[in-house]
């Protein structure tokens, strides 16, 4: 077995897609696949979510469309962040479509007026008439996971600036924590994007949506080791044994994405789940064992019996952070591609 490997299973991101299909039942499902599919693979991510019904993919730069348009010529293409001018040609000759965040609105080329009505990022001020090229208008919800109250006020802005065009154009708002929990924003389409990879937005537990994790990390234990009551593992002596101590070292760490601040999470070992101790390294991490493994022993990270809820609750972020900083490179790790 490598250091890790990662294996993503391409059935559960068509089970999501079909999840969310029948959440939005007339609406459209857009699936949002911008870094490299959250870290689990744009190319291999975009073609089951395709299969699981989405109309559209969703990039943030016109450089992720135009490597995605490449291995699939004829899906629709969105690019939701600001494009410069220098990368309008590219994006015309890859046939993709374009957010216009400001005045300038790309002739040519499908664009969609994105209107901001309280993220305060990306987005006009205010909708004007739209021009012959835009085919859509969108704005971005801020607090939809936290604060729904602020989020229908954003849609009422959103539909009340946008009403006159409701007939021309597709409007689209909602995220994935909006498509699952406030039916009203779902509107002509959903750009889903943390739902689609079967994580919880709300950081809880996707189950509780019949979403299915599409990620699983593994290892395996590298060297198992006892420590007599004083003795130390990991920089900075940060867990000192207070009793003869069992230690199991996995060869993986923050160079891999699993991350300092991961420390007092818990993986499984074997079917044992385990605490990690001690300083995260970049290329290994501790974990208390309730007695000596063999080592070899099974490593589980991220998958059945740990999540990657689990792991942002520990390190105090979320899981689509966690998601997009999983590496695999030659040495260090393998992906592995589950058609399902």
């Amino acid at each position: 077995m490598p250091r890790s490997l990662v294996t993503i299973d391409l059935a559960a991101i068509r089970h999501n897609a079909g999840v969310l299909m029948r959440v939005l039942e007339s609406s459209e499902l857009w699936a949002v696949v911008k870094a490299d599919g959250y870290g689990h693979g744009a190319v291999d991510v975009s073609r089951a979510a395709l299969e699981g019904g989405a109309t559209m993919l969703c990039v943030a730069t016109v450089a992720e469309g135009v490597a995605l348009r490449a291995a699939l010529r004829e899906a629709r293409i969105l690019v939701l962040g600001p494009t410069p001018d220098d990368d309008v040609s590219l994006a015309r000759e890859a046939s993709l479509e374009l957010t216009a965040t400001d005045e300038r609105v790309p002739e040519d080329v499908p664009v969609h007026l994105k209107l901001d009505t309280g993220m305060g990022r990306w987005g006009l001020g205010e909708l004007e008439a739209p021009g012959r090229s835009v085919v859509g208008v969108m704005t971005h919800l801020a607090t939809s996971e936290s604060d729904p109250g602020f989020a229908r006020g954003q849609l009422e802005r959103f539909r009340s600036a946008t009403e006159p065009y409701a007939a021309r154009y597709m409007r689209h708002a909602a995220n994935s924590a909006a498509a699952l929990t406030l039916p009203e924003t779902r509107l002509d389409a959903a750009r889903c994007g943390i739902a689609l990879y079967g994580v919880d937005p709300f950081g809880v537990d996707a189950s509780r949506f019949d979403l299915r994790p599409a990620l699983r990390w593994e290892s395996e234990l590298g060297q198992v080791k006892r420590l007599l009551p004083g003795e130390s593992t990991g920089y900075g002596r940060r867990f000192v044994a207070t009793e003869e101590t069992w230690i199991g070292i996995v060869p993986v760490g923050y160079a891999d994405g699993f991350r300092r601040d991961l420390s007092g999470t818990e993986v499984v070992v074997g079917k044992t789940r385990a605490q990690v101790v001690g300083t995260v390294s970049m290329d290994a991490v501790a974990v208390r064992l309730p007695e000596e493994f063999a080592r070899g022993a099974p490593v589980t990270l991220v998958g059945e019996g740990v999540s990657l809820e689990d792991h942002a609750r520990v390190a105090g972020t979320i899981g689509y952070e966690l998601a997009c900083g999983i590496r695999t490179a030659p040495g260090r790790g393998e992906r592995e591609v589950q058609n399902g």
